[in-house]
């Protein structure tokens, strides 16, 4: 099959239903290949699959993320291009030390007895909504709300807000995706972006006023003490970006994760009680199932990658889920291996940007996973996934089970 049939069978609905046969056809033309026919609207002049470019890529500080034309223009974009995921150094460098600052280990620690409490209430109303043999919707009653849940307390959102919260979590989410270049989809990006930046002018005044043990009141008493460079606006970007990123593929970690585990009963009964086993199967979740399946990076300068050309400020489309099932790197890539030896995943980036919130995500996986089998050994898929549509962020959006309790 022809580079360029892979490309459009990847873009297809069938590939975004299932893109791991494509990124299995890519893997057989080489590590990255050019784009034949590109758009003269595109500066994106190749796509790169192989695991050993994606991470050189992505962890070379030169190589930057390019900013679209007009983004002062979009309220969302202009949301994207002021925090620390979004942008290069030296703003980058400046942004993320006031994050890691906070960013503690007693603050993730403080977060463990959070995630079991929210995880046991959510369980215990699977048990109820499950009673019987009805089916329940795992995505809405266990894989949203635990990440919602623990993110809110931990970022210092009030639980009330989260429902109003989610659906514009969606609207950006929906925007990001390749084919949500929409005006309808900027038009509620936009609207999105403002509404939660005037949520989070709120409620910073308010931990000025009353601070609390929340990741905000501790950014705003690392901000008010000086010595840090940081607005109130970058501030709010950042917070809208990081409760996205951490709390949206926490989500489809668990709801993409599910049947995969299921496939694989002797892990699923070792789970309980083995926490290198439940870091291990986080860890190869991620890998098979990767949340976020692509990023893009714009050359510093003229080069090239595993022989492909690259010129200054031309774009590198980075399949961070191909990459994780790159044949060179993981012997028998389509096998889950919770044991498995190798490079770590991609799922989170690697570099510069590798995500700040992937700590609270893994932590939550491997807390949580042997909890759910605990309580639910019965637990089975009743009906065909339901997966998002979109290729950026693929995931299952509605996963009916029964939970196999009396």
């Amino acid at each position: 099959m022809e580079f360029d049939e892979i490309l459009t069978g990847l873009y297809s609905e069938q590939g975004r239903q299932n893109p791991y046969p494509w990124y299995a056809a890519l893997h057989e033309h080489g590590p990255i290949g050019a784009i034949p026919r590109r758009s003269e609207h595109s500066s994106v002049v190749a796509v790169a699959a192989g695991y050993d470019v994606v991470d050189r890529v992505l962890r070379d500080p030169q190589w930057y993320k390019q900013s679209p034309p007009g983004w002062q223009e979009q309220e969302i974009l202009r949301t994207f291009n002021s925090s620390m995921m979004f942008v290069n150094p030296p703003d980058h460098t400046r942004m993320r030390a006031v994050f890691a600052r906070t960013f503690t280990p007693r603050r993730l620690g403080a977060l463990e007895p959070v995630i079991e409490r929210v995880v046991d209430q959510r369980l215990a109303a699977m048990a109820e909504a499950g009673a019987g043999g009805a089916e329940v919707d795992f995505v809405a009653d266990f894989a949203y709300p635990v990440p919602a849940l623990v993110m809110a307390q931990f970022i210092g959102l009030p639980e009330a807000d989260l429902a109003w919260y989610r659906q514009r979590v969606d609207w950006i989410d929906e925007f990001m995706d390749v084919a949500g270049k929409t005006p309808q989809r900027l038009a509620l990006a936009n609207q999105a972006a403002d509404e939660l930046r005037g949520y989070y002018r709120d409620l910073i005044a308010d931990r000025r006023r009353r601070p609390g043990e929340d990741l905000i009141s501790g950014l705003v008493e690392a901000l008010d003490a000086g010595g840090m460079e940081l607005t109130d606006s970058e501030l709010i970007s950042n917070l809208i970006v990081l409760f996205n990123a951490s709390f949206v593929t926490t989500v489809y970690m668990f709801s993409n994760g599910l049947p995969l585990l299921l496939e694989h009963p002797d892990v699923v009964a070792a789970l309980p009680g083995d926490d290198a086993l439940a870091q291990g199967c986080v860890d190869e979740v991620l890998r098979m199932e990767s949340p976020v399946h692509f990023l893009a990076r714009a050359a510093p300068a003229d080069t090239e990658l595993a022989g492909v050309p690259v010129g200054r400020d031309e774009n590198v489309l980075l399949l961070i889920a191909g990459a994780n099932r790159d044949p060179s790197r993981f012997p028998e890539p389509d096998r889950f291996d919770p044991r498995r030896a190798g490079p770590p995943s991609l799922a989170f980036g690697i570099g510069l940007h590798f995500c700040l919130g992937s700590a609270v995500s893994k932590l939550e996986g491997r807390l949580a996973l042997p909890r759910l089998f605990q309580r639910f050994p019965g637990l089975a898929v009743t009906r065909t996934p339901d997966y998002s549509g979109s290729l950026f962020l693929r995931g299952i959006d509605k996963l009916f089970v029964t939970t196999g309790a009396r």
